[in-house]
């Protein structure tokens, strides 16, 4: 891209009607570029209050352009997001795997619906309120960790593509979560007090199982230990993830059980006792779905740290690319690695891509989940 004036260069912000959106918007207005924000509606339902938040994020975002100085758009995604996110998500739990919706919402739709329709806008950069940076050197554009570990957004990032970032700016990446509440106070901005927005967007505050449970017929059956004995009852496979202690029912004696895997046939979930069975853990996982951030790409086996699920502490990990496109992982002994979770890979504060995890593994032994 030529050389422009900032005031040339123009930064269309998705603006969410969060805080974080909203302090993006406002440091490149200050910055000088030519700003303008576009609130994405991509779910369209009422809470249990018969409130439709989408309505209430609007409003707030709306506000927020409007203290800001920029013109605002609304554009709705709302069949693409069913089509490319829900219906996976679906997908997923019907296999009995625990999806991560936000990471293919990022991949389908934000960072590509979106960006398709920034760019037919005429934009020169797409901007986000996610806690992320990039980095561009030598004709590639790196993405790093943002500066607030604890907000650290790149897990979900990981399965973006170097045409997906290269015209991408994360503003408040290098800001930590206090800062920009007090940047966004000090120029009174509507959203300064907004209480994050928790959970899986189109869940919301709302109960998991019950939403659910409109969408997939639930299917009654056994708990059973690892030694097939009955432990009780289930109200439904999807229900429950691997490594989960709350909700099973299970009393008596001894130490808390755990979710350790699910027998799809038998329709039975599997359980452990006690929080450092070794049926929780494993060391070795089979994935698909790759993608590489870099441009170069990745090699076709390297070291690195992964990190399994959100929040995870990294894991010395080995990768290595199969014939076939899938992703053989070897790590350090780790809890709870879960299907259909991502498996994303670290070099240092660079993350280079991701996995979607298939299969995992304790030594030869495949786990039941």
């Amino acid at each position: 891209m030529e050389k422009k004036d900032k005031k040339d260069i123009k930064v269309i912000v998705g603006v969410s009607g969060g805080v974080d959106s909203s302090v993006a918007a406002l440091l490149l207005k200050k910055e000088g570029y030519d700003v303008s924000g576009i609130f994405m509606k991509n779910w369209d339902e009422e809470d249990e209050n018969g409130v439709c938040t989408a309505e209430v994020d609007y409003e707030d975002a709306v506000k927020v352009c409007n203290q800001i100085g920029i013109p605002y758009y609304s554009i709705n995604f709302e069949k693409e997001y069913y089509d490319r996110v829900f219906s996976y998500f679906l997908d997923e739990y019907k296999k009995g795997r625990t999806p991560n919706p936000d990471i293919m919402c990022n991949k389908e739709i934000k960072f590509k619906a979106f960006l398709d329709y920034a760019k037919d806008l005429g934009a020169d950069y797409l901007a986000t309120g996610h806690y992320a940076r990039v980095d561009r050197e030598d004709g590639e554009t790196k993405m790093l960790r943002g500066l607030d570990s604890n907000k650290d957004q790149t897990y979900f990032l990981s399965q973006l593509s170097q045409d997906q970032i290269k015209d991408v700016l994360f503003p408040v990446g290098d800001l930590d979560k206090k800062e920009v509440r007090k940047i966004a106070k000090e120029n009174n901005l509507a959203t300064a007090d907004k209480k994050d927005s928790t959970g899986i967007c189109f869940i919301g505050e709302r109960n998991f199982n019950e939403f659910l449970s409109h969408y997939l017929p639930a299917k009654e059956g056994n708990i059973v230990d690892t030694d097939g004995n009955i432990m009780g009852k289930h109200y439904g496979l999807m229900y429950h993830t691997i490594g989960q202690r709350r909700g099973l029912g299970i009393g008596g004696e001894g130490e808390a059980w755990f979710v350790c895997g699910k027998d799809l046939e038998k329709n039975e979930l599997i359980v452990c006792q006690g929080k450092n069975n070794e049926k929780l853990f494993s060391n070795r996982l089979i994935g698909s779905n790759l993608s590489s951030i870099s441009a170069k790409g990745l090699k076709k086996e390297f070291d690195c740290t992964c990190k399994f699920r959100y929040r995870q502490k990294d894991i010395r990990s080995h990768v290595k690319i199969l014939d076939d496109g899938k992703v053989e992982i070897t790590y350090d002994k780790t809890k709870a690695v879960t299907p259909g979770q991502a498996a994303v890979f670290y070099d240092g504060e660079v993350c280079l891509g991701s996995c979607i995890i298939d299969e995992v593994y304790n030594g030869e032994k495949r786990l039941k989940v």
